[in-house]
This record gives C-alpha cells, structure tokens and sequence, in this order.
C-alpha cells in the first residue's frame, strides 16, 4: 500500500537544473576552467561534491574545492534564485498529494539552508513538513544515502514509498535505496530511460501516474 512520496527538488518541483549548470559554468571560468554548459548540464542532480571533481579534476574537500562550492551556491542564490519559478502544477500535486494523507518527504543533495531556499522557491515549504539532504555523513545522490534516510524518517517500508525524481542519479539513487520511482520530464531528460519508466514501470508507477498526471500538468 502506498504511504508515502518522496521528492527530489531541482527540476521535479522548481525549475532549476538550468541555473544550477550556468552557476557551475560561471564560476568555474572565473577559476580558469571554461567548462561548456553542454558538458555541464548533464551532470545536474548529482551532489556538488560528485560533480566538482567530474567536471574539472578538483577535488571537492579541496580547499580550491570547498571555495568553489560555496562560491557556486552564493552566485546561484544571488543572481538566478531570486528569477526561478516552480516546475508547472507542482504546489497543486503536492497539495494534492498531502490532501490524499500521503506522508511526503524530500530528498535531495542540497544542503539544509540551501534547500529550504528552494522549497520556499518552489512553493511548497509549507506543505513538505519531512527533509532529508545532504551532511551528517549522507553522500549525496547518485549514492542511495539521502533516500534512505529518507525512507527512515517516514517509518514506512521502502516498498510502501514512492519517490518522483527527474534525472538519472534520482533513478541510482532510489534503485539503491529499494524505492520504486516515477521518473518526471520536468527536469529536461527527454529520452528512452523515461520511455521505459513511465511505460513500463510497475502498475503501482502506472497507477500513480495516472491519479495525478492531470493534477500535475496543470
């Protein structure tokens, strides 16, 4: 029986993962590293401390590595946060969803200040009262770590939880955890894998989709 839902953040209920590539972009440059955001952009949704060290060498716990990242976030909220807006019908599905008595949860790879910011970005900070991010020894995603503090925090089962992701490393991330998931186009992964999910997928995915596929395209 489903219980629960838990959420990714950027690009499943703000859209972000844009900013989030051109940040990395820009102060990556400002470091000597021209980066393409073509390069970049795919690696969205993976931790900071994974992407840092893929993109460019640089070791994340580095001191450049820290100095970096914690330049990469100001710049974000500073100068793109303030203009995101939330993915389309995201506050109505998790209305929706909280309205149903699911127990919902987020799970990203965002730090706790910073994802409050976005929360509130996204419209729902009001209605998710359940957070599980990065630190107190969590690796982020593609790693299993987040969502499966995740599924702890709910006191349900894994099997009784479903978790709404938009990109590959949600996927890795709750396969690892054992937590089914329905993979969202919100984010920008138009292709194949999605195919397969949205399609595919166990009848609960199929089931759920169908439920609030018209709530969430409002």
């Amino acid at each position: 029986m489903l219980r629960g839902v838990i959420f990714d953040i950027d690009g499943t209920l703000i859209d972000s993962n844009g900013a989030h590539a051109q940040s990395w972009v820009e102060v990556l440059a400002e470091a000597g590293y021209e980066i393409p955001y073509e390069v970049i952009w795919p690696m969205i949704g993976m931790g900071g401390d994974k992407l840092l060290p893929t993109a460019s060498g640089i070791d994340a716990e580095s001191t450049l590595g820290k100095k970096l990242s914690k330049r990469r976030w100001e710049l974000f909220r500073e100068k793109y946060l303030p203009a995101l807006h939330p993915t389309p019908g995201a506050r109505a599905l998790v209305e929706r969803m909280k309205g149903d008595g699911l127990e919902l949860i987020v799970a990203t790879s965002a730090k706790s200040d910073e994802m409050e910011l976005l929360l509130d970005a996204a419209g729902v900070a009001d209605l998710i009262e359940m957070r599980s991010g990065s630190g107190g020894g969590k690796a982020s995603k593609t790693d299993p770590d987040i969502v499966q503090a995740a599924v702890r925090q709910s006191g349900h089962k894994p099997e009784d939880l479903i978790m709404l992701g938009d990109t590959p490393y949600d996927v890795e991330a709750a396969i690892g955890a054992h937590v089914n998931l329905v993979a969202l186009l919100s984010g920008g992964w138009k292709d194949a894998l999605w195919a397969r999910f949205s399609r595919g997928g166990p009848a609960r995915q199929r089931r759920l989709v169908a439920r609030y596929s018209i709530v969430a395209r409002a």
